[in-house]
């Protein structure tokens, strides 16, 4: 039996001593990391597009809850009059709440959609921007790899920092 059990352990050890081959080849290699949500979040040109964003769209989002405001004061007065108005004035009023609503969550709903477009153009921008500095920061500094969001990443190879001061200044050029 013991025997056997050595026959079973010698392959395993093998195969770990194989695994930790390609370990030890690796500890020369230069790896980095870079938090995207961080870059998108804190960086200039991040910051400059969400507000060039919110500029682009305080109006229209003013404008909604002008509409949403005027949605609810019409549900209020139907809750309080609807008992005592006749039938027919109950009914054009719900018909005219019933055809804001619509109007209202369609409009709603578009406003949502472009305002996820252009900020998904502008963050594309952003993040083209940073992976231009990330390759020039891998370049200079003889990087083999950087990883952008990961589950975990040990604060000693993140150059967030880096890349976000490099962002702040001028892009370098491709």
């Amino acid at each position: 039996m013991q025997k056997l059990t050595a026959l079973l352990a010698l392959p395993f050890s093998l195969a770990l001593a194989l695994l930790a081959l390609p370990a030890a080849a690796q500890s020369e290699a230069r790896i980095g990391f870079v938090n995207t949500a961080r870059i998108l979040r804190d960086a200039t040109p991040a910051v400059r597009a969400q507000k060039k964003i919110e500029a682009e769209f305080s109006k229209r989002d003013q404008e909604l809850a002008k509409v949403a405001e005027q949605l609810k004061r019409m549900q209020d007065e139907l809750e309080r009059q609807g008992v005592t108005l006749p039938d027919s004035q109950r009914r054009t009023k719900e018909r005219e709440f019933n055809d804001l609503n619509r109007d209202f969550q369609r409009r709603q709903r578009e406003f949502r959609e472009d305002l996820n477009q252009r900020r998904n153009e502008e963050l594309a921008q952003v993040v083209e921007q940073a992976n231009r500095v990330i390759r020039q920061i891998a370049e200079q500094e003889k990087y083999d790899i950087i990883f952008q969001d990961a589950v975990y990443a040990n604060p000693r190879i993140d150059i967030t920092d880096r890349v976000i001061k490099a962002l702040e200044g001028k892009p370098p050029a491709r």
